[in-house]
């Protein structure tokens, strides 16, 4: 194997060494597979709900956002967010509803690199599968924040409310509704992942690190536990 390619995945596991323990490289295997299946099941489910509650609306309105659509009461939301000043509901994160889809195979992608890295570098690899969930949050507050807080001061009813951020994650009221935000199942999904991933990443170490670790010219396994 080139020494630049080897340098990056790391020395394959010996015959022998793979009958001994087996199982210790099958499991780092095992959990990021459990890993690329949340995160890849999860495009297909709701991330975020946003429920309000008024007089007017006894049954309530919700708001329910999957990576790239947003679903629910949506005219109805939009009609009174533009009394008050507030953009339309479909106006929020274009481009990251426009790239969500090929962001997230990708990142299933890479996930399955970590089980073919057999070094430090697999850290790396593994590194935006681990944020992807709080950097969702992270956007959406962004995008909660920003339209809660630039109202159009010639709407009708402007002066009725204040600037505002809508709840991120749990109650709220803006104006005379009750809010509760709550997560959706992709986004535990995407939480479950972030988990399995750091979970995968140390039975990786503990598999793969006697490997790295031997010298270049033995393939003589390290001593180990």
């Amino acid at each position: 194997m080139n020494l630049h390619l080897e340098s990056l995945v790391g020395p394959r596991v010996p015959a022998e060494e793979l009958r001994r323990r087996g199982l210790r490289y099958a499991l780092p295997t095992i959990a990021l597979s459990i890993a690329r299946l949340a995160l890849l099941c999860s495009i297909f489910l709701p991330y975020w709900h946003l429920d309000l509650k008024a007089p007017q609306y006894p049954k309530g309105l919700n708001v329910t956002t999957y990576v790239n659509q947003v679903t629910g009461d949506i005219r109805e939301v939009d009609s009174l967010n533009h009394y008050i000043g507030m953009s339309p509901l479909a106006d929020a994160a274009p481009f990251e509803k426009s790239v969500a889809i090929i962001a997230l195979i990708a990142l299933v992608l890479l996930v399955e690199g970590v089980a073919l890295v057999h070094t430090k570098w697999a850290v790396l690899i593994a590194l935006p599968a681990i944020l992807y969930p709080f950097i969702f949050l992270a956007d959406l507050y962004y995008w909660l924040h920003r339209f809660g807080n630039n109202l159009d001061p010639t709407a009708a009813m402007s002066n009725s409310v204040k600037p505002f951020t809508p709840p991120l994650l749990g109650q709220g009221t803006i104006g005379q509704f009750q809010s509760h935000a709550h997560m959706g199942l992709g986004l535990e999904l995407a939480f479950a992942c972030s988990a399995l991933v750091i979970v995968g990443l140390w039975l990786h170490r503990r598999a793969y690190k006697p490997l790295v670790e031997t010298e270049p010219g033995s393939r003589k396994l390290a001593v180990t536990a």
